[in-house]
């Protein structure tokens, strides 16, 4: 980036910024013309040097120009007298017809010897070759040597075979079967060396670099063998016949290429490949073992840069070329993983080993570029998404099949509610569910990451809300079949409701005591958000438990729908709440099977309902007979006040039945003292007029002058006291008062 321009005045103003500056103008243009002269003086000598190069450069061009055409006239005098060398040697035919008969002369005698001694030589280097091949991991002294005498009697093969490219057809047969056993045998070399080649780290560290050296070299002498065939091909396929017809090499060479390095190098990968496929084979049903016994990749990586890569000529590149192997045929081997769709708790280990890996690798000093492609595409934090959809998919699934089975057998109650080890009704649905769950959330604990736990957690909630809700539309249909149907209906509705609230109970302190659990292990980002999860997971255990304990008092007072009609009319005063007390003791029996906290929830809605039954029976009966209706009352609250003091201590019942002393009074008050007992209830429990006046109309022993009379005075002091209804509901909210004509057509 350029820097900004100064223009003359920005720069004077930086000299001249007071008025005291006018005083040192003289000292300002000294020191500008000094700095001026030092500038042109540095510039001048620059201008200097940069001019003296320029020419020396100039003239050493000249100069090499002069050379390369003094060059050039010799070589076409030398090409001259080569070209014809009759001109020059007056015998040159002679000379050259006896030297090329010499020659044939020395060729045929040198092939016959090496066709009558090829058997002999076979014979030595098969035993060697076939010596060095049974120990791979060895020093393999005569390596060098068998290669040497198999190169010359390769090439010896190769001058042979082209040069009987005119013989006969039957030639050419019995010399390609006179070099089988020599192409058998640079076969097998071959593949010695490639065996080699795919041992080259075992051979590092048995102690025996030096083979691995000699491997290189022979790798080297082949490539530049192969290197002068494809040259001696591509002048021949330019057609420069007249060029290739002055090297004695070119007409005899039919060489086969071998690419040595290439296979080499092929071989190195193929050796990486076969050791992961092994550790993969090894451990292919248990990924996680797999995972964590990968340490040998550092192990390997370590031994190759300090014992391998000096082995290997620079221009190899052979610790670069190590890496990426082992890097590309790692991701290959995780992408595999991935494709056999492992638990979720493996996509967990995953992240966390290729998030270690590229730790190790940088502490290996490994550079980022010999890393790529990345691991699982670089996308790894997809692990975590595909591992909650996979925590989503088996809990779902998990899930299903549970309640499937827990609620068929709810609603066919074949067999009674087991009785775990507690003596408490339960089923195993609660117990395998929380199995699920802590599994799961195990998995995600070990991960060391807040945000997976939260997330998980997150979806452990809504598969507890979703059975929670499935149990709560189960119990309701129940209990309308109960209601509306109970001949069709199979028994037992009761006992599995307290089994199921059982279960919730115990849902809900599993819950609890994990929330106990995970808390002291995240930071306060992920513990709020766990903390509300599982919070309303067990809301959601004890509302189910309530709504089970609600319907088992459903039950009952269906049961007792026979009883409590009679309540208040003309049956009920040769007493009915006998028959009442002993229903519900009959439900009660199971006590015994009954979580405690739910027994003491039981009990008070048990008693709620009941008083709710009886009060709202009061409010809407017909003429009482005073006062036998109010001993009848007192006897039918000391027969209940009996039965439910054999669950509560009698200190804690006396509240529950105030709200009857409260009434039973205001019916036995003489017309001038109702007043009074109002009173007393209305401060209580609120003004509550229809039920009062209902109340009062009831009374056998009122006329409708004296109900009017007292509901007026009531009414009254009502507005003068400005009289309401207390701030927190009490029974009397839960009273239907039926309408006057409600009350007619029922009767």
């Amino acid at each position: 980036m350029a820097a900004p321009q100064v223009s003359a005045a920005q720069a004077i103003g930086e000299y001249l910024q007071s008025p005291d500056d006018l005083l040192k103008i003289s000292a300002f243009r000294k020191k500008l013309e000094k700095e001026k002269a030092s500038i042109d003086s540095r510039l001048k000598s620059g201008v200097k040097e940069q001019l003296d190069a320029t020419r020396e450069g100039l003239t050493k061009l000249l100069g090499t120009r002069n050379n390369v055409q003094v060059i050039k006239e010799e070589m076409q005098t030398v090409d001259r007298m080569c070209s014809d060398p009759q001109n020059v040697v007056s015998t040159f035919d002679q000379i050259s017809r006896v030297s090329m008969v010499h020659r044939n002369f020395e060729q045929t005698e040198e092939m016959v010897n090496n066709l009558l001694e090829i058997n002999s030589k076979l014979d030595v280097l098969e035993e060697l070759l076939e010596a060095e091949s049974r120990t791979i991991i060895g020093p393999a002294p005569n390596l060098l040597p068998i290669h040497f005498h198999i190169n010359r009697l390769e090439a010896f093969r190769n001058q042979t075979m082209h040069q009987a490219k005119k013989a006969s057809a039957n030639s050419r047969y019995k010399l390609a079967r006179m070099f089988e056993r020599l192409n058998k045998l640079i076969e097998d070399f071959e593949a010695y060396i490639m065996e080699l080649a795919r041992n080259v780290l075992p051979l590092v560290r048995a102690g025996y670099p030096q083979v691995v050296v000699k491997l290189i070299k022979i790798a080297e002498l082949e490539a530049r063998e192969d290197e002068k065939a494809i040259a001696i091909r591509l002048v021949k396929k330019a057609a420069k016949m007249d060029a290739a017809s002055k090297f004695k090499s070119m007409q005899a060479n039919a060489r086969i290429i071998k690419h040595y390095r290439s296979k080499a190098t092929k071989a190195i990968s193929d050796s990486i490949k076969a050791n992961f496929d092994d550790a993969y084979t090894r451990h292919q049903h248990d990924p996680g073992a797999f995972l964590g016994g990968l340490s040998w990749i550092y192990q390997d990586l370590i031994r190759i840069e300090s014992d391998v890569v000096p082995c290997f000529p620079p221009s190899y590149e052979i610790h670069a070329f190590y890496i990426k192997e082992y890097h590309r045929t790692l991701n290959a081997t995780l992408q595999r993983i991935i494709e056999s769709e492992p638990d979720a708790s493996i996509m967990l280990d995953l992240h966390a080993w290729i998030k270690e890996y590229k730790k190790s690798m940088k502490e290996l000093n490994v550079a980022p570029e010999l890393l790529d492609p990345p691991l699982l595409g670089g996308e790894e934090q997809n692990l975590i998404e595909d591992y909650l959809k996979l925590i989503v998919k088996k809990l779902d699934e998990w899930s299903a099949n549970l309640m499937k089975t827990e609620i068929q057998e709810f609603t066919t109650r074949s067999d009674p509610p087991e009785v775990d080890s507690d003596g408490l009704y339960g089923t195993q649905g609660a117990v395998i569910l929380f199995q699920m769950v802590n599994q799961q959330i195990d998995a995600a604990t070990e991960s060391g990451q807040g945000a997976i736990l939260a997330r998980v957690v997150g979806e452990v909630n809504r598969v507890m809300r979703s059975t929670q809700d499935q149990w709560t539309k189960v119990v309701e249909a129940e209990l309308k079949k109960q209601t509306e149907k109970p001949e069709e209906v199979v028994g037992g509705l009761a006992e599995y409701c307290i089994a199921l609230a059982n279960d919730q109970i115990k849902s809900a302190d599993n819950t609890e005591a994990l929330l106990g659990r995970l808390e002291p292990l995240v930071s306060e980002k992920y513990r709020t958000p766990i903390n509300e999860k599982l919070n309303d997971a067990i809301d959601g255990n004890l509302d189910v438990a309530k709504k089970c304990i609600q319907t088992f008092i459903d039950i009952i007072l269906n049961d007792l729908k026979p009883a409590t009609k009679q309540l208040f009319q003309p049956t009920w005063y040769d007493g009915v709440m006998e028959q009442i007390v002993l229903t519900m003791r009959d439900y009660m029996a199971d006590q015994s099977y009954i979580n405690p906290s739910l027994l003491e929830l039981l009990v008070e809605y048990l008693l709620d309902a009941f008083l709710v039954t009886y009060l709202t029976a009061l409010a809407n009966c017909p003429k009482l007979r005073i006062p036998a209706a109010t001993e009848r009352i007192k006897e039918d609250i000391s027969t209940v006040f009996s039965f439910f003091s054999g669950f509560k201590p009698t200190k804690e019942l006396e509240p529950y039945f105030e709200v009857v002393d409260l009434i039973l009074a205001m019916l036995e008050a003489s017309k001038s003292m109702v007043f009074l007992s109002f009173w007393a209830f209305a401060k209580v429990h609120g003004p509550c007029i229809p039920f009062v006046e209902g109340l009062m109309k009831v009374r056998g022993d009122f006329d409708r002058s004296a109900v009017s009379e007292v509901m007026d005075s009531i009414k009254r002091k009502v507005k003068d006291e400005g009289l309401t209804d207390p701030t927190e509901p009490t029974i009397m909210k839960k009273i239907t008062v039926q309408s006057t004509l409600s009350r007619f057509l029922r009767t």
